[in-house]
C-alpha cells in the first residue's frame, strides 16, 4: 500500500485524492490537479483520454504579471548601462502600450559576431496586454560623461564592420578619411574619442558616395601599369 501511495504522489497525485481512495476503496476517474503556482497556460499537450508517465509535461503556465524585455546593446554603450536605470519601451504595433522598465540583468557575454550583449529589462504587465514574442522599442536614457565630449552625427559616420571612419572637408575640395575611435551613441550623435578635433569641417551625408569613389581609384591605381624603372 505504501508503494501504491507513492506512485501516485510521483504522477502528482494530491493527497486529497488519495485520501479518498483509501476512504471509498474504489480507484476514481477523476482527480483534479492543481498547479504549484498561478499563471497564465501558454501550452497545453494534454487531451482526454492520453496516457502519460511520470516527468511528462501536461501544461505550460508562467507568470506574465512582470515580462522581461531583451535587447541587444553595442558593446560601447555596455559602460553607461546599470542595474536599475528606467528604460522607456515602446511598442510600434499597439502605441498605448508604452511603458517604463528597469534593467535587471546586463550580460556579461559579448556576442563575437555582432559585438553586442544582451540587456533583460523587467516589466510591469499586470494587465496582461503585453505578449510573449512582440517587439518592442528600448530608449534607455544614461549619462556618457560629467563632462563635455565631442560628438558627431551618427550619419556622418561610415562604418565597414571592421572599422569607423569620417571625411573631413579640406581645401581645395579635398576630402580625407579620418579613422575614428567611438564611444557612446546617444540621440542620433557619436562620442568621439579620437581621430577628429573642434572644428574639423565634416561631410554628414552622402559620405557613402564618396567612400565609394575613394575604393573605386584605389582599384583603379592597381591596374595602372607601373612606370619605366631606371
Amino acid at each position: 500500500m505504501d508503494q501504491a501511495v507513492r506512485n501516485l504522489r510521483n504522477y502528482g497525485i494530491p493527497d486529497s485524492a488519495i485520501a479518498e481512495i483509501r476512504r471509498s476503496g474504489r480507484a476514481t476517474r477523476s482527480i483534479t490537479l492543481s498547479a504549484p503556482l498561478n499563471g497564465t497556460v501558454l501550452e497545453k499537450a494534454a487531451v482526454e483520454g492520453m496516457h502519460f508517465n511520470a516527468g511528462d509535461a501536461l501544461f505550460k503556465t508562467a507568470d506574465l504579471s512582470t515580462v522581461w524585455v531583451l535587447r541587444q546593446v553595442s558593446e560601447r554603450d555596455l559602460a553607461g548601462l546599470r542595474l536599475g536605470q528606467t528604460a522607456k519601451i515602446s511598442f510600434r504595433d499597439a502605441p498605448d502600450l508604452s511603458s517604463l522598465g528597469r534593467i535587471s540583468f546586463i550580460s556579461p557575454v559579448i556576442n563575437p559576431d555582432t559585438r553586442t550583449a544582451q540587456v533583460r529589462i523587467a516589466v510591469n504587465n499586470a494587465g496582461g496586454l503585453l505578449r510573449i514574442g512582440q517587439y518592442a522599442d528600448v530608449n534607455i536614457e544614461a549619462p556618457v560623461s560629467d563632462l563635455p565630449v565631442l560628438a558627431i552625427p551618427s550619419s556622418a559616420v561610415v562604418d565597414d564592420g571592421s572599422r569607423q571612419i569620417a571625411f573631413v572637408a579640406l581645401p581645395g575640395g579635398v576630402f580625407q578619411p579620418r579613422a575614428l575611435v567611438l564611444g557612446a551613441r546617444v540621440g542620433g550623435y557619436d562620442e568621439v574619442r579620437s581621430g577628429l578635433s573642434e572644428g574639423d569641417r565634416i561631410v554628414t551625408s552622402g559620405n557613402f558616395l564618396i567612400d565609394a569613389e575613394s575604393n573605386l581609384q584605389t582599384a583603379l591605381q592597381t591596374f595602372t601599369p607601373a612606370g619605366p624603372s631606371k
